[in-house]
């Protein structure tokens, strides 16, 4: 009889509490405050993680109206009556991002289409299709880019960037995962890496130890390669040729003679470069080792982040020729948090593309840091520029190109840009809102933390 009892109550207690979901209301300009247990996700999956994405459970999301759903406890405030556009909110179906985000809850109800609204706390969304999310068999999963972290002594109040994740360009038009799903393998040998990197398998490399050779490796699709902490990989690059769905990380790459440490080319896309050391010096002439990361021939949705570019003469180039001409409508490139020093240029040099460039330190170069040529389009937000010749310059090659944001950049015994072309008034299709540190910070925060700096 005890225990009949206590299984009504249960029972009757449930239901109660789905009354009250059932029953809330929540709107734009009006929140009724009701007190809720936390949110229940879904086992995250491997890819789900490493993205940095969290997994929505959609047993706990609610029909709201028309063709909105609604879902509580999400986890940050997000947009507010004071902030309308204060939520860092991605929202994803089965890997592709759906949007508009920040739309009024009307607008949700009526057009549906994947809009959303992240509000104080709650998620109002609509599936890409108006279909019903509790049943149409896709995943929903969600990122939030501004996580509290401690700030290191004297650097302040930090916004971080996540490392679970690339964000920009390789995060848009879906989602870079690299080999995730497939199993890991571990290389200590220039033979097994190759082979390993040539496999059609989708794989995570795990490199050991040092690797030494000449020439490059073809890096076929679904890899990531990782390196284990200690390794390099000496002499041998890496050349992802219309190749995708790959992500480099924490590998030192050094002294590759006659080829770029990484190439990126023909139609290759979704590239995440992360958390790399990439070397050679500059006693040699400039031919010798050519550059360090080169993206061309219509490659396209590349995030650089977090890398060391040192001792090289032309380190970074985002289009190879004037002449190729097709790049246009490609090269979108991302490049933040990255630490160039003891370089000549090219930090980076883009033609064609459209490239943003974030909270990047460059110091000690003895020619222009950024360049923009052949109708280039490239945002630069919050960089700081030390002992550069040119920071930035648009008067070289063929044709300009078009620059925006200089004046959020610092200029520390830097000469002058070389800027003839008006201010772009492009913008990158992805909020940056939550993304930027103060530029004055970089100094202490970029060399402490990019390069091969991550444990795995």
């Amino acid at each position: 009889m005890k225990n009949k009892q206590t299984t009504k109550s249960i029972l009757m207690n449930s239901f109660l509490v789905l009354a009250m979901l059932a029953t809330a209301s929540c709107e734009k300009d009006k929140i009724d405050p009701v007190a809720e247990s936390p949110v229940i996700y879904s086992k995250q999956s491997a890819a789900n993680e490493q993205a940095g994405m969290l997994v929505i459970d959609t047993r706990r999301v609610i029909a709201e109206a028309g063709n909105a759903f609604k879902l509580h406890n999400i986890g940050e405030t997000g947009d507010s009556p004071a902030d309308t556009d204060a939520s860092s909110m991605r929202l994803f179906e089965d890997g592709v991002e759906i949007g508009p985000a920040h739309t009024n809850h009307d607008q949700i109800r009526r057009n549906g289409g994947g809009r959303f609204s992240h509000w104080q706390g709650e998620l109002f969304f609509s599936s890409s299709d108006n279909s019903d999310p509790r049943t149409n068999g896709r995943t929903y999963t969600y990122q939030l880019h501004r996580q509290a972290t401690s700030a290191a002594p004297g650097l302040g109040a930090l916004i971080p960037l996540p490392l679970t994740g690339p964000i920009g360009y390789a995060a848009m038009n879906g989602m870079t995962t690299g080999g995730l799903g497939g199993p890991v393998v571990t290389v200590r040998s220039l033979n097994e890496l190759r082979n390993a990197l040539e496999s059609a398998q989708r794989l995570i490399i795990r490199i050991q130890g040092n690797i030494s050779g000449s020439g490059f490796l073809n890096v076929k699709s679904n890899k990531t390669i990782q390196g284990v902490a200690g390794s390099v990989i000496d002499g041998v690059g890496l050349l992802i040729y219309g190749a995708n769905n790959i992500i480099i990380q924490n590998v030192t790459i050094r002294n590759v003679v006659g080829y770029s440490n990484i190439m990126i080319k023909e139609d290759a896309h979704h590239v995440w470069v992360d958390h790399c050391d990439l070397s050679s010096d500059r006693d040699h002439g400039w031919e010798y080792y050519d550059g360090l990361l080169d993206i061309g021939k219509r490659a396209d949705f590349v995030s650089v982040s977090w890398n060391r570019f040192h001792d090289n003469h032309i380190p970074m180039l985002i289009g190879f020729d004037d002449r190729n001409t097709d790049d246009e409508g490609h090269l979108r490139v991302s490049v933040y948090n990255n630490y160039f020093y003891n370089v000549s240029e090219r930090q980076p040099s883009v033609r064609f593309g459209t490239v943003h460039c974030f909270n990047n330190y460059h110091r000690n170069g003895s020619g222009y840091a950024v360049g923009a040529t052949m109708n280039a389009t490239v945002r630069t937000d919050n960089n700081y520029y030390e002992n550069q010749k040119e920071p930035i310059k648009t008067n070289f090659n063929a044709r300009p190109g078009y620059v925006s944001g200089t004046e959020t950049n610092i200029y520390k015994n830097s000469g002058q840009n070389r800027i003839t072309t008006s201010a772009s008034s492009w913008t990158p299709p992805y909020s940056i809102r939550d993304l930027l540190n103060t530029a004055n910070l970089l100094p202490s925060l970029i060399p402490a933390s990019a390069g091969a700096t991550l444990i795995l």
